[in-house]
């Protein structure tokens, strides 16, 4: 994984003038150009499910792992540079917060939630509406808000507003999903940027780096596969696009 050079903080009296700009930009209807891009975006899905409310077992024990092994204080292949954490940690379901609890009480950070939740009488339609609704500001927040500036962030999401081809040509005059809004599709080699978040795929991390000081046009992407040691080396681990395995009388749906 390439880690890009790290981005000097910017001065007190600097960050209360773009956070004041961006206030006022942003009252007026008017997106600024992006002016404080974080250093690092480490992108995942939420673990297996239950229901539309919940993870499964299988989900829950990956929450643990990944908190174990990859993204919590102290794990074993940290995703993250020795003596650092993320800055901050995202979620926007239900089940992304449950899968980014473990790991953002490792650290004692809160979760930024751009919630989004289903409810009894919310058609498919609707739901799908929030999330692009609430991607959008996400996406915008994290590449012009000045408390990320030059930090590392964890986004927990919603597959299909990761990326994915179908849902994109059906809102062709938006970008909806964080392929589109954090601008992967305009790296150099986009061809190694998947157009699609296939469903059985839980096991798996985009990390995005911002090289550029002031630009939000990524300069690296790397794929990551989870693999997990004991205890947790039983959870599926199936390669990217191929079908997930899971035992029989899992609880778990697709």
């Amino acid at each position: 994984m390439n880690v890009s050079q790290k981005i000097p903080p910017p001065s007190l009296a600097r960050q209360v003038g773009l956070s004041l700009l961006a206030f006022i930009l942003f009252s007026l209807g008017i997106t600024p150009l992006a002016e404080a891009v974080p250093k690092q975006i480490i992108i995942l899905r939420h673990g297996e499910k239950q229901n539309d409310y919940r993870l499964c077992a299988i989900g829950q024990q990956r929450s643990l792992a990944l908190e174990a092994n990859y993204l919590g204080k102290g794990a074993a292949n940290s995703l993250f540079p020795a003596g650092t954490g993320p800055d901050g940690i995202f979620a926007i379901t239900l089940h992304t917060l449950e899968l980014a609890s473990p790991l953002a009480q490792s650290w004692s950070l809160p979760i930024q939630l751009y919630s989004v939740a289903p409810l009894p009488d919310m058609s498919k339609r609707e739901f799908t509406l929030q999330l692009n609704q609430r991607t959008q500001q996400a996406a915008r927040d994290l590449l012009n808000h000045p408390n990320w500036e030059g930090k590392t962030l964890v986004m927990v999401w919603e597959h299909d507003h990761i990326a994915n081809q179908q849902l994109e040509a059906a809102f062709p005059h938006e970008q909806i999903t964080l392929r589109q809004l954090l601008n992967l599709d305009q790296l150099p080699d986009t061809a190694q940027v998947p157009h699609t978040w296939f469903g059985d795929n839980y096991d798996y991390f985009w990390i995005v780096d911002y090289g550029t000081p002031g630009s939000d046009v990524p300069t690296g992407f790397t794929v990551h596969k989870q693999v997990f040691p004991k205890p947790y080396q039983a959870l599926p681990s199936n390669d990217w696009g191929k079908p997930e395995k899971l035992p029989k009388a899992s609880g778990c749906i697709h």
